[in-house]
């Protein structure tokens, strides 16, 4: 059963933040001073799963430094291609535009497209969207837009958590091939 108070069978599509969502909002420095960023495995599991499913991921983040976009960026689109993910919009400045982007290159209503986002920047979106959800840990003017806060934090199985009860709303979670089979 899900805790979602919404009709999850409704949900085609899933479009996720990075830093605070599917990483932890704490970022460890290397000694050169160039940020580390994690991801949850379970997260993973559960997004390139819904790839499989047929259900559309997107990837809207909106880092832009340089060190960023060498060390963080590469890595981080050849993690989210490595799960099957093929719209990735990285270096987005005005999050809302890649959002209709992808929203339209599949001729998707607002109505279902699940957003989960932490900060400001992703307040746009969510006001558009049909689903808004944030993790546990968002700012105070997102979980005040949010129709679902996660029990988890950014980088801590939030996205798990709402891939999950979509997949499950769909009754395609734990069918045989989900485990290979």
């Amino acid at each position: 059963m899900s805790t979602i108070n919404y009709d999850l069978s409704r949900i085609k599509a899933l479009a996720f933040d990075v830093d605070g969502v599917l990483s932890s909002t704490t970022v460890p420095l290397h000694p050169s001073g160039e940020p580390m960023r994690t991801v949850n495995i379970k997260d993973g599991y559960a997004i390139q799963l819904a790839v499989k499913k047929g259900i559309r991921i997107a990837i809207i983040t909106g880092g832009r430094t340089e060190a960023v976009r060498i060390r963080f960026w590469q890595p981080c689109r050849i993690r989210f291609a490595g799960l099957g993910v093929t719209d990735l919009y990285m270096g987005s400045a005005v999050k809302i535009h890649d959002y209709r982007a992808f929203r339209d290159k599949y001729g998707l209503a607002d109505d279902e497209i699940l957003y989960m986002g932490d900060d400001v920047p992703d307040i746009e979106v969510m006001r558009e969207c049909g689903l808004p959800c944030c993790p546990k840990d968002a700012v105070p003017e997102v979980k005040a837009v949010a129709k679902y806060i996660s029990y988890a934090e950014g980088g801590h199985g939030c996205g798990r958590d709402v891939v999950e009860q979509v997949l499950k709303a769909h009754g395609i979670w734990l069918t045989d091939d989900a485990f290979g089979w």
